[in-house]
């Protein structure tokens, strides 16, 4: 499969999905939540389901509820990627994205990608080079269109802007951005698919120049047994920078409620293109309070 026919293939996805926003069964009209903003939260007893972004890639277009705070980190992710005789491990420790309700469809979000240490093994050349620090910050806005308390399909629109805090030459020194479209569709059977389309404004890797990146993603998640669930995702980014190969993953991985506040995961993503990192493992958790 080649990239464009992936991302035609997501994006056809992508579009279904959004019709059957039309198409919706006639519901109880959700409780009138307007009111709640940072200083005047919701009460507990009118939360939504707890949704995090993570653990997959593709984003979720539900917020956190007005007045309200979560936390979702990883505990690690690690990363490995041989390409031409180059092997490269990253570790990135705890990165954490920390997120407040401002109001009852739109919440901020922080996230900073905390300590990486990078790892480069030229087996040709016979040397070894590491990078060690803390990374980027990045600001989110999410704000949600439609299906935030209830429906069939969900939207919202999550604009982003990077800030180059990084340490130890682990990033760049740009600052980077871009918009996520984040879909939600609940299908029969008890399955969820969550669909993404996006694209970037980023700096080039000899930092000359800037391109643009095109992303798109498909995820189907269902509960397993009790309080444990799993999805499977496709990922696909295509970048316009010259010499750029299609990145392309399959991802999987598994959620597990500890408490209507608490979620704990695992996944791991495979890397389907030259281009893309063969592997990457993760675990983390989410927290709301």
């Amino acid at each position: 499969m080649n990239a464009r026919a992936a991302q035609w293939i997501v994006l056809v996805v992508f579009c279904t999905g959004a019709t059957l926003a039309g198409a919706e069964d006639a519901e109880k009209p959700p409780p009138d939540k307007s009111g709640y903003n940072l200083f005047n939260p919701t009460p507990e007893s009118l939360m939504r389901e707890l949704t995090p972004d993570r653990p997959d890639k593709t984003e979720s277009p539900y917020t956190v509820d007005a007045g309200h705070f979560q936390i979702e980190m990883d505990y690690a992710t690690f990363t490995q990627d041989d390409s031409a005789g180059v092997r490269v491990k990253t570790w990135n420790v705890a990165p954490i994205n920390f997120k407040v309700g401002l109001f009852n469809q739109a919440d901020l979000q922080l996230i900073y990608d905390n300590y990486l240490n990078v790892r480069t093994e030229d087996q040709t050349a016979q040397t070894t080079a590491t990078q060690s620090g803390f990374g980027d910050l990045t600001a989110r806005l999410k704000i949600n269109l439609w299906g935030d308390d209830g429906g069939k399909t969900a939207f919202g629109l999550l604009p982003f802007i990077k800030f180059p805090v990084n340490t130890g030459h682990t990033g760049n020194s740009l600052v980077e951005g871009g918009l996520i479209l984040p879909l939600a569709v609940k299908l029969p059977a008890g399955w969820d698919m969550g669909l993404e389309a996006g694209a970037s404004d980023l700096g080039n890797g000899n930092d000359n120049g800037r391109h643009a990146e095109f992303f798109n993603s498909a995820t189907f998640g269902h509960d397993i047994i009790g309080k444990l669930g799993g999805y499977a995702e496709f990922f696909s980014n295509v970048s316009t920078e010259r010499g750029a190969g299609w990145v392309g993953t399959v991802d999987v991985g598994l959620t597990y409620d500890v408490t209507d506040n608490v979620q704990v995961d695992t996944g791991v993503n495979f890397g389907v293109s030259p281009a893309a990192d063969d592997e990457e493992f993760f675990a983390g958790l989410t927290v709301r309070f």
